[in-house]
């Protein structure tokens, strides 16, 4: 067996702006088996100044990998503990090589193209015009689960494009969602949620910046409105750990991003303590190419969850992987009669 890898940068249709910064671009890495005539590819995708593994030496990280591929996926995966996003693209490579075609894993109904997955339609946060026509959009494609990014523009501003939304499509039309990550103070969290919460919303990802247990398990038990942790999951790594996180803060919901916390075995073990304690969940992509989103996509229809998923992000860019899978009337679809674009990875 043969591995190598090829860096790939995304390029955004238009910036995309989240409470951390605007985005222009996106550094992503394939990872590619060859073992005789079969062929695997991984996606190695990491987002700056989130994900755990964004320090120096990751390229460094990945040759060692191509290096040593012959230990296999699941001695690879034990040893790449600090690279979870690596985890994910050696999971997916060998599964691919192992696969009937190289994106064909887990043969499914949504494989097949019989079943689709509900998803939300991702707002991006901008200026109030560009957010109300995102929303529009949406509407008009049939989206029934909106989630809308918070926390850069005027609070007041955010609190009145809600009621537009609420205005016209009662909470049994249309789903709300919002993501705070982690923009709002402490001390006046409870307050804007309590705002937030006149907009009969699903849910608040993570309304404050993580590693603030006390505050996080105070919010989680004062809150008038559901509280999914998202970037308080990354870089806590044992089950053990995990466990210890969820019995403290006790959050409505988690949300599962593979790429940041340690890829499917991964998710499988925050499933675990998540089932356990009866805590809520959904899968979501973390703007990965189309070769990424592929595998989540295809591994989240296996889990059966039948909320809206968040693997909205196929069309952000502009020069993505041209790959089966389609958005309709807000859900993710794959059309087998479809090909792949064959002419971008090459081992």
């Amino acid at each position: 067996m043969t591995a190598a890898y090829q860096k790939y940068v995304l390029k955004f249709k238009r910036p995309s702006g989240t409470s951390r910064g605007v985005l222009k671009t996106k550094e992503t890495w394939f990872l590619l088996l060859k073992d005789g005539d079969k062929e695997g590819i991984g996606e190695c995708g990491i987002l700056r100044g989130l994900s755990m593994d964004d320090v120096p030496g990751y390229e460094e990280k990945l040759q060692w990998v191509c290096k040593n591929i012959d230990l296999g996926k699941d001695q690879l995966w034990e040893q790449l503990l600090d690279y979870p996003s690596i985890q994910f693209g050696v999971e997916m490579a060998f599964s691919s090589l192992q696969s009937k075609h190289s994106y064909d894993l887990f043969p499914s109904s949504f494989s097949e193209g019989k079943e689709n997955i509900p998803i939300n339609g991702l707002i991006w946060m901008g200026d109030k015009a560009f957010m109300k026509e995102q929303i529009s959009q949406k509407l008009e494609e049939g989206f029934s689960c909106i989630k809308m990014k918070i926390g850069a523009i005027d609070f007041k501003k955010e609190l009145a494009l809600l009621e537009s939304i609420r205005f016209n499509f009662s909470a049994n039309q249309i789903e709300l969602r919002v993501d705070a990550n982690g923009a709002f103070n402490p001390s006046e969290a409870i307050e804007k949620l309590k705002q937030l919460s006149q907009y009969q919303l699903h849910s608040i990802e993570q309304p404050i910046k993580p590693r603030q247990i006390k505050e996080m398990q105070r919010l989680c038990a004062e809150t008038p409105l559901p509280i999914a942790l998202d970037e308080e999951l990354i870089g806590v790594l044992d089950k053990k750990s995990q466990q210890t996180l969820l019995e403290t803060i006790q959050p409505q919901y988690i949300i599962l991003k593979p790429s940041l916390i340690g890829g499917i075995k991964g998710t499988n073990q925050w499933i675990e303590n998540t089932t356990r304690l009866k805590i809520g969940w959904w899968v979501t992509s973390a703007l990965e190419s189309n070769v990424g989103l592929n595998a989540i996509a295809r591994y989240t229809y296996t889990l059966q969850n039948n909320m809206p998923q968040g693997l909205g992000t196929g069309g952000l860019y502009t020069n993505n992987i041209d790959s089966p899978l389609y958005i309709k009337n807000g859900t993710l679809g794959y059309d087998p009669n479809k090909k792949w674009s064959t002419n971008i990875l090459k081992l």
